[in-house]
């Protein structure tokens, strides 16, 4: 059981929103509604208080996440495109769903559905991804005009946020500790940048407080890691479910397209003001993060296990795990949402009194988890949080898209985590690859040697291979 977090009038609320539909319903919305918002979740009424319960608030959230959200809510964006940034279409869109430039679902769960809600999805459920600010309103799949993207699976993810957090905190440390010494020695000091393991190349600080970026590697320029999208691109699950909510939905948040920052309550223009405060988005969030983590499969025969067993060792031999790292340590289980790191036009920590907490370490599957020597949780994510280019002029089918996303190279992609990999078939950033072993002969770029070493491999050891991914599921 997680600790109490929420007041007696959002209980009475929120149980109010889920009551029978033979039962009596004060509030301006009965049972039988096809709204999924109901009467707004207070953001205060969970914050600062970590020894109550959270479970209304992701009780809530998954209810958002699985519901399918109607005109009434606020769903459509008339005068709105999909930019990240609030930015106004040339013309009123014709339709309120169009698959290419959105709207293009009704609910969270359409997409990231297998092989549950929360999870990844099938190229049915791809979308098109543009900055929106140039062609808001294209109408054709051609990658000139946008990224066809398959569906990650979000199980884990309040892991992989926080590990990001922690990795962040460290690097801009070190880069303090640079700036420090240069201005005391009055020379240039160079770094090399890491932490948990994983190098982001090297920094150099100058005695008048300037820095040289140049040799940093698979990271931005301001140090922040942002393991969520395919490119790497959203530092947190708030940042990526703001986005997602107008991009997908065409509800917009008002943390980033409400009065203070584009003058208006309804900025796109479809008459319904305000649609998403910061207590539902957070009630997203802690649904999102609570998912438990991908697992390995318990009830395998013997001959999948042996199989299983001898593709582990490979995939360690042959240099996959050096991008692919089969545990990451985490040092705080408390996930504080809002997040330190976000930019302007998402909640951040000097918006609110307090921020919302959740205690981890409460979670029977954080718990399950294996420690270090330390008493550090290990994450096994089998990834680095890390950009690489994966995609050369021999082997392009992953770097084959027009466009870059927020100044990522095109052939330049995060490390997918692997966890929960034999559950999300098909393959690949545009979900187009059919089979394990399509994905990993498709690598190029810094993935080349450890794919020529898979493709030296003879028939039994690839299977192997084969046998071990597949046994990294996302739990039913």
């Amino acid at each position: 059981m997680i600790p109490a977090l929420a007041g007696s009038l959002l209980i009475a609320q929120l149980f109010a929103m889920s009551a029978r539909a033979d039962e009596a319903v004060s509030d301006a919305t009965p049972p039988w509604s096809e709204q999924v918002l109901g009467e707004p979740i207070d953001y205060d009424m969970f914050a600062g208080e970590p020894e109550r319960s959270l479970e209304l608030l992701i009780e809530h959230g998954e209810r958002l996440f699985e519901g399918k959200f109607t005109a009434a809510d606020g769903a459509g964006r008339p005068e709105a495109t999909q930019a990240i940034v609030p930015t106004k279409r040339r013309r009123p869109s014709a339709y309120v769903f169009q698959r290419m430039a959105g709207l293009d679902a009704n609910s969270c769960a359409s997409c990231h559905n297998v092989p549950v809600s929360g999870g990844a999805g099938d190229f049915t459920a791809n979308v098109f991804v543009s900055e929106g600010f140039e062609s808001a309103d294209f109408d054709t799949i051609d990658p000139q005009f946008s990224n066809e993207r398959g569906t990650n699976a979000l199980q884990g993810s309040g892991l992989i946020e926080m590990l990001a957090r922690e990795m962040t905190r460290d690097l801009r440390a070190q880069r303090r500790e640079a700036l420090a010494k240069a201005r005391h020695s009055g020379e240039t000091v160079t770094v090399t940048l890491a932490t948990k393991g994983v190098s982001f190349g090297k920094l150099s600080a100058k005695a008048d407080g300037t820095l040289d970026v140049s040799g940093l590697d698979g990271i931005d320029a301001d140090l922040t890691l942002r393991p969520f999208g395919q490119k790497g691109v959203f530092a947190s699950l708030r940042q990526f479910t703001v986005n997602a909510l107008n991009h997908h939905h065409g509800i917009q948040a008002s943390e980033r397209f409400g009065a203070r920052w584009t003058g208006t309550n309804d900025f796109d223009g479809d008459d319904m003001p305000d649609e998403v405060g910061a207590g539902e988005v957070s009630a997203l969030v802690a649904w999102q993060a609570s998912l438990p983590a991908p697992t390995r499969k318990s009830d395998l025969p013997e001959v999948w296990q042996s199989a299983a067993a001898a593709g582990e060792t490979l995939f360690a031999d042959l240099g996959c795990a050096a991008c692919h790292i089969p545990a990451l340590p985490l040092e705080s289980l408390i996930f504080q949402d809002p997040g330190p790191y976000d930019n302007a036009g998402t909640l951040r920590p000097t918006d609110v009194d307090l921020p919302i907490e959740l205690d981890f370490s409460q979670f029977a599957w954080v718990q399950a988890l294996p420690k270090d020597a330390k008493g550090r949780t290990l994450v096994p994510l089998f990834g680095d949080l890390k950009r690489h280019r994966i995609a050369d002029a021999a082997r392009d089918t992953l770097g084959n898209e027009l466009l870059s996303q927020r100044f990522v190279a095109r052939d330049v992609f995060l490390t997918a985590e692997l966890w929960g990999v034999g559950s999300t078939a098909p393959y690949g950033h545009r979900g187009d690859l059919t089979s394990l072993h399509e994905i990993i002969e498709a690598h190029g770029g810094e993935a080349t040697d450890a794919r020529k070493a898979y493709s030296a491999l003879d028939e039994a050891e690839r299977q192997n291979m084969i046998a071990f991914l597949r046994s990294l599921e996302i739990a039913q």
